[in-house]
C-alpha cells in the first residue's frame, strides 16, 4: 500500500467512498452528496495549503484524509482540523491509520503543532452512528477536549459533537510560521 497527494482526477473514486458517510450514516453531517465538480473545488482549495492524501493499493483508493484550517484567523495558523474516510470493504483494515501517521508526519514537517478532530458520538445505540471513530482517534493519540451538546441534527437525531486533539508539535515563544502550500508525502 502506498500513500501519495490527492490529485483532481481522483475526485470521482473518493467521492464513492464518501457518499456512503453522507446517505447512511451521522459521521458526516451533510444532508446531500456533493457534486462532482464541488468535490473536485474542495480538493482543489484544500490540498493548495494543507496535505489531501490517499492510500492506493494495486491501483484501487481505498481511503483518504486531509488537514483544513482550523479557523480563517493568523493566531490558529498552527491548528488543524484532521478527516480521514476509509472504503466501507477496507474498515478496520490499517488503512485509516496509515494515512493518519503519514498525514501527522507531513503536518509536522510544515510546522503545524495542533491536530484537531470534530467526531459525532451517539447517546445509545443508534444504527447511523457508532462510538468507532471517538476509539480510532483515542488509539492514535487523541483526547477529549469538549462537547458540544445536540449540536448536530440528522436522521431524526440530535447528536453530541466532541472534540479531540493531538499535540504534534513543540509550542514556544517565537513560533515559527507554518509553511502552508510546501506539505509533501514521504
Amino acid at each position: 500500500m502506498e500513500i501519495q497527494p490527492v490529485k483532481l482526477e481522483d475526485a470521482g473514486e473518493l467521492l464513492s467512498i464518501y457518499a456512503p458517510y453522507v446517505r447512511d450514516t451521522a459521521i458526516s453531517f451533510e444532508y446531500e452528496v456533493p457534486s462532482l465538480s464541488e468535490f473536485q473545488d474542495r480538493i482543489r482549495n484544500i490540498s493548495s495549503d494543507l496535505p489531501y492524501i490517499k492510500a492506493v493499493e494495486a491501483g484501487k483508493i481505498l481511503g483518504y484524509a486531509y488537514a483544513g484550517k482550523f479557523k480563517n484567523r493568523k493566531a490558529y495558523d498552527w491548528s488543524v482540523e484532521v478527516t480521514v474516510y476509509v472504503r466501507k470493504d477496507s474498515r478496520k483494515s490499517g488503512v485509516g491509520k496509515l494515512l493518519y501517521n503519514a498525514l501527522e508526519d507531513s503536518l509536522k514537517r510544515v510546522g503545524v503543532l495542533n491536530m484537531n478532530a470534530c467526531i459525532a458520538l451517539p447517546k445509545g445505540d443508534d444504527e447511523h452512528l457508532s462510538k468507532d471513530s471517538f476509539y480510532f482517534h483515542e488509539k492514535m493519540g487523541f483526547h477529549p477536549v469538549g462537547t458540544f451538546h445536540n449540536s448536530g441534527y440528522k436522521f431524526n437525531t440530535w447528536y453530541d459533537m466532541i472534540w479531540m486533539e493531538k499535540i504534534i508539535g513543540e509550542h514556544q515563544k517565537n513560533q515559527c510560521s507554518v509553511r502552508y502550500g510546501e506539505w509533501t508525502v514521504e
